[in-house]
């Protein structure tokens, strides 16, 4: 059984020394408790996928079913091990949901400079400036980086490195930073 793809749940973020003796960020992690529910086969369902029951650490009682692409074919019923997935040393791919900022400005939303702060110029300093493109074709052209909503969007972190690996907690320490906030559900594949 070679298992790739496992989800967690974001408890936070932490502090550990590197072997230099500098302290570097690290993302705790619990594994939720995956179960194989069903087996979609390629004869019968038109592709090849396991379906997975998750029991949802983040609301008590609560079950997710989720289904991964392209894994090798297990049995029904059989439990899923973060110690046989991983080791210390992977490098795994984690992807989130970022945290959402709500509406938010062109300067904090794109990083734009805004106005001068001079000459009289009071209430240009945040402003985004012209966004029209003259005469033709007179109207402002979709896509354009402008205000609107920020965050809340799928995020993934390429060759995350795993530091530790604890299989009775069911818990994995990430080197660096992962999308999300405490609690949110994260996927991690195995690269």
């Amino acid at each position: 059984m070679i298992m790739q793809t496992l989800y967690a749940k974001k408890i936070g973020m932490t502090g550990r020394y590197t072997e230099d003796g500098e302290r570097a960020g690290v993302t705790v992690l619990e594994v939720m408790p995956m179960k194989v529910e069903s087996l979609r086969t390629k004869e019968k369902h038109g592709y090849r996928a396991v379906r997975f029951k998750i029991e949802d650490l983040r609301f008590k009682g609560r079950e997710l079913l989720k289904e991964v692409r392209g894994e090798e074919e297990l049995q029904n019923d059989m439990e899923i091990k973060v110690e046989e997935m991983l080791k210390i040393g992977d490098t795994v791919k984690v992807s989130g949901t970022s945290k959402g900022k709500g509406f938010a400005g062109a300067v904090k939303r794109h990083g734009f400079k805004g106005g001068p702060r001079t000459h009289g110029q009071s209430d240009r300093e945040r402003a985004p400036g012209s966004s029209g493109s003259g005469t033709t074709p007179g109207r402002v052209y979709k896509g354009k980086r402008r205000a609107g909503h920020m965050g809340n969007e799928t995020i993934t972190v390429m060759r995350a490195r795993v530091l530790d690996v604890d299989g009775e907690k069911r818990r994995i320490v990430l080197f660096g930073a992962v999308p999300g906030h405490r609690n949110s559900l994260v996927k991690i594949v195995k690269v």
